[in-house]
């Protein structure tokens, strides 16, 4: 996909913009990047993900080289200068943890598969795993074609929150986003409250 999107901007082509925030943490094979396939693509990065710098707000762009002194007027104009320690944060992050982010890498892959096996044993259809980040949009079409109101449901019944499919598009609609960024004591529990609310619910649909 990557390298037919690199041949769109070959020319004349438009420009790509490629968010790359998930880069490091993919879970088979190696990450790959839009600039393998052209050079004509603005690639945005941060901390947040795959260094787990959430709340950091230090990202950087890479850009093409006749673009860079309109991104520089740019930011001078409508972004205020990261503060130093923490850009000195994104240097030693950079520097020293190279091994920690395996780590991460190796943890977010455990608590994935956590995550997978116990949605189909509860039911949830998951017709294309996720290779990479902490996400996965799971078929909940067999009980209801609302997502926003199962979703719902499921939070005010067992306090776990979910993702309607709708917010990704009509046809995420019937879906549910799960995320495994949590502990994996936590997917489990999580997983433990859906099953005692879809217990419930078969039963209380048994007694109508």
């Amino acid at each position: 996909r990557m390298a037919a999107i690199g041949e769109l901007s070959r020319g004349s082509g438009p420009l790509i913009v490629s968010d790359e925030i998930y880069h490091g943490l993919s879970y088979e094979g190696r990450d790959r990047t839009i600039l393998e396939f052209t050079d004509r693509a603005f690639v945005l990065n941060g901390f947040s993900k795959a260094y787990a710098m959430t709340g950091w707000r230090l990202g950087w762009v890479i850009a093409p080289r006749d673009h860079i002194r309109a991104l520089q007027t740019l930011y001078g104009n409508f972004f205020i200068s990261t503060n130093e320690f923490v850009q000195w944060a994104g240097v030693a992050a950079l520097r020293e943890a190279g091994d920690d982010s395996r780590r991460f890498r190796a943890i977010f892959d455990e608590r994935r598969r956590a995550m997978l096996a116990g949605l189909r044993s509860l039911g949830f259809g998951v017709g294309a795993e996720p290779t990479g980040a902490f996400y996965v949009l799971a078929n909940a079409r067999h009980l209801s074609a609302d997502s926003v109101s199962l979703a719902r449901e499921i939070l005010e019944s067992s306090h776990v929150a979910v993702t309607p499919g709708a917010a990704f598009g009509a046809n995420a609609e019937g879906y549910l986003r799960f995320s495994y960024a949590s502990s994996l004591e936590r997917i489990h529990a999580g997983l433990d409250r859906l099953r005692r609310f879809l217990g419930e619910s078969r039963r209380s649909t048994a007694h109508r």
